[in-house]
């Protein structure tokens, strides 16, 4: 039977939010970011392990209590997300089994509930082609040229935003990337890189509340949807 993994990149450094320490540290409601969304991954009961990729000088991480739970390794990051995310696949190698899946999730999406985890993984798993947790687009979109003119206006009925968890098959999730870093393609996501790689990607839309913590107006936010998630969860 297939195990589903995860892995976390936190190895970045948050410049948009300008803080002194990178933003996965940052608090809400008094507990890092990085924790509630390790928190959240561990309390699926689907995924059998987590791995954090790390930045290797981060000395912050012995701060995040979650990482001592025997589910959770670490690996160290790379130059790039594509890079750290690899890292993170080849630490999962070693136990996995081929038909293994992997389940990849931003540690500034914190706000991921149990529920739209299982909702991934079981649309996944039923039909055996990865998926990415995303929003319709309810604005009007536009095409800008390299000097800030309108060029056109998009179909917004054919536009997504994509978010995080993305999961996909181990196998065909490592040999993707790994095409991607070697042909110095500019990798954003981990669907890009299955797209690039000719492999199926299909869409599960997810919550509005599943947002990622880029700028200090997010973290106000975080915290009432974390207070929600929080309540929702004892009734």
């Amino acid at each position: 039977m297939s195990s589903v993994w995860a892995v976390v990149p936190a190895a970045g450094s948050g410049r948009r939010m300008a803080a002194e320490v990178p933003k996965q540290y940052l608090k809400l409601n008094g507990v890092p970011i990085l924790e509630h969304t390790l928190r959240a991954l561990l309390a699926c009961p689907d995924i059998r392990g987590v791995v954090v990729v790390l930045d290797p000088s981060d000395r912050r991480a012995d701060a995040i209590p979650s990482l001592s739970d025997p589910r959770v390794t670490t690996a160290s990051g790379g130059a790039e997300r594509a890079d750290s995310v690899l890292a993170g696949l080849e630490a999962i190698t070693a136990e996995a089994g081929v038909k293994d899946w992997v389940l990849v999730h931003d540690a500034a999406r914190p706000c991921i509930s149990v529920t739209t985890l299982r909702a991934l993984i079981t649309s996944c798993l039923s039909e055996g082609v990865g998926g990415v947790m995303a929003q319709a687009s309810v604005d009007t979109l536009k095409h800008v040229s390299d000097d800030n003119r309108v060029v056109e206006t998009l179909d917004r009925k054919v536009i997504w935003r994509a978010q995080t968890p993305q999961m996909f098959k181990l196998t065909e999730l490592t040999s993707a990337l790994s095409s991607a870093i070697a042909s110095e393609a500019a990798i954003t996501d981990e669907s890009m890189a299955m797209e690039l790689a000719g492999y199926p990607v299909s869409i599960l839309e997810g919550p509005s509340t599943n947002i990622k913590i880029t700028v200090p107006a997010d973290l106000e936010i975080a915290e009432i949807l974390l207070r929600r998630l929080s309540e929702e969860s004892r009734v």
